[in-house]
């Protein structure tokens, strides 16, 4: 019983101190430098392109499969919308907070707020082939947006999920790819 007694204060002797650092371990990682800033800014930005015409194309395409492309992007957005606004903040929820439209026009640009009023004066298969032209144009950008920072950023949370919206854009682009033909 004594050895029993003796090892438990051993164990939580040894692993106290790294109890203890473990919130100024989590606070290096939660905090973000410019470069962070930047990528979670301009990712964000084209990003809310990217929701904005998917959540009209769900609504206005007519090729079943661009619609379907639609509903893709939209989650895929809503998700990282959420991650990177739950990154800026001190504690994360497992529960999906998509944007709502105002949020997401709020985060347009005064180019993006005009690329998504001309798509929405476009209607029939002219609305399909804009919207593909669109997405892969803000797909390009992305992608840039990602491969930039993947050079520079320092942060491990931040590199994890340009890594991870890398691999998701190339994958959109080979989709637009054969949508657009």
């Amino acid at each position: 019983m004594i050895r029993r007694q003796l090892l438990t204060a051993l164990a939580i002797t040894a692993f106290v101190p790294a109890l203890l650092a473990a919130p100024q371990a989590f606070a290096a990682t939660a905090e973000m430098g410019e470069a962070e800033k930047k990528h979670a800014d301009m990712t964000k930005k084209v990003g809310s392109l990217s929701l904005a015409t998917s959540r009209l194309a769900v609504e206005m395409a007519t090729i079943d499969m661009v619609k379907m492309f639609a509903k893709f992007e939209v989650a895929e957005q809503e998700t990282i919308a959420d991650i990177l606004k739950s990154m800026e903040m001190e504690k994360a929820e497992g529960a999906l907070k998509a944007p709502t439209d105002a949020e997401v026009e709020g985060m347009l640009d005064p180019a993006g707020r005009e690329a998504l009023a001309t798509l929405k004066a476009v209607n029939g298969a002219g609305f399909d082939k804009a919207y593909v032209a669109a997405q892969l144009d803000g797909h390009k950008k992305l992608l840039t947006i990602q491969e930039d920072y993947l050079k520079v950023g320092q942060n491990r949370e931040h590199l994890s999920v340009a890594k991870l919206a890398r691999g998701m854009i190339n994958e959109h682009m080979d989709h637009l790819g054969m949508l657009k033909a």
